[in-house]
């Protein structure tokens, strides 16, 4: 006996052909999910109720929406008289087959963003310096005193820093703020080998913290706590307390810089920034303040001197901005 082999494509037209002359079965319309069968290239359209088997399933192949578990309406007939090799489902020769709902959405949104240019993200980010004037100076002055006992050392001290603090007063001004930045008071010791330390005395510091609005006085400040007994300078800072407009320049200027950068790499590959997606300051604290003096001067003798030189310098405000932006690269 000879074996004759049928594929699924030949046996659906056979049955096909078979149909049109035997049959005149009642149209109907079928919705379901696309799905595959056992059947060799055979694709199902199952409903809530039962599966059918489709005939001509070739025939939408090549469509955009065809895959499995898309939803799709079909309208056709029941093959009552066609036999297949498995018989999954009802066999259905479909007339018209589309998607619907979700699928239909899907086949929408697939064929407006056909034509359209593709679109890839960067991120980049931009730095910007300004430089800012300060408006305000902190000195910090300290009056050290030693004595053989705690009190003594201690009643040295509030003698000599009471004197410091009403002449940094009347050299700041009324504008001046003056307030303790630290006090401490330590015992000295003495040490002799092979003997434990033993107590020499005390050692009282106060320090004083002057702030100013108005830095033409920073050096007579200085001056003035020299003559009453300060012994310390032990830093001199400037910073910037209204900064508000410079740092939005700052600011500007880095997101500036950013957007550059964006448009530049767009235009080496051929296309442009579609749209900003993000915008994100990086910046990290408020600006560093500028230190003139930070090493300790003891021993500060009141005489008749030249006043202190003060120069104040320009402060660096600094910004970083990182920015997401969406560029097109096709035509």
């Amino acid at each position: 006996m000879r074996k004759v082999l049928l594929t699924w494509a030949t046996l659906c037209a056979l049955l096909l052909a078979a149909g049109a002359r035997a049959r005149a079965a009642e149209e109907i319309t079928i919705k379901g999910r696309l799905a595959h069968t056992v059947e060799a290239g055979g694709w199902l359209v199952v409903t809530p109720k039962q599966k059918y088997l489709l005939l001509n399933a070739e025939r939408w192949r090549n469509e955009s929406w065809f895959r499995a578990d898309a939803e799709v309406e079909a309208t056709g007939d029941v093959r009552a008289d066609a036999v297949t090799i498995y018989m999954e489902g009802t066999v259905f020769e479909a007339r018209t087959l589309r998607p619907f709902g979700a699928g239909a959405q899907a086949a929408q949104t697939m064929e407006a963003t056909a034509g359209a240019p593709s679109l890839t993200r960067v991120v980049v980010t931009g730095d910007a310096l300004v430089q800012a004037q300060p408006d305000t100076a902190v000195v910090v002055v300290a009056v050290t005193t030693q004595g053989p006992s705690a009190l003594e050392a201690q009643q040295q001290n509030a003698r000599k820093s009471d004197a410091v603090v009403r002449a940094v007063k009347d050299a700041g001004g009324a504008r001046a703020e003056v307030k303790t930045s630290g006090y401490n008071l330590q015992p000295q010791y003495a040490y002799r080998e092979g003997q434990p330390p033993t107590i020499r005395g005390y050692e009282a510091r106060n320090s004083v913290a002057v702030t100013l609005g108005d830095l033409t006085r920073v050096g007579a400040v200085i001056d003035a706590a020299a003559n009453a007994g300060a012994t310390n300078v032990d830093s001199l800072s400037f910073t910037l307390r209204q900064d508000k407009q410079a740092r939005a320049q700052a600011l500007a200027d880095a997101t500036r810089e950013a957007l550059d950068k964006a448009q530049a790499i767009a235009q080496a590959l051929g296309g442009r920034v579609v749209r900003i997606v993000e915008v994100q300051e990086t910046t990290q604290g408020r600006p560093v303040p500028l230190y003139r003096t930070e090493a300790a001067t003891r021993g500060m003798v009141a005489q008749a001197a030249p006043p202190t030189p003060i120069e104040v310098g320009a402060l660096d405000i600094n910004s970083q901005v990182q920015l997401v932006a969406e560029i097109s690269t096709g035509k």
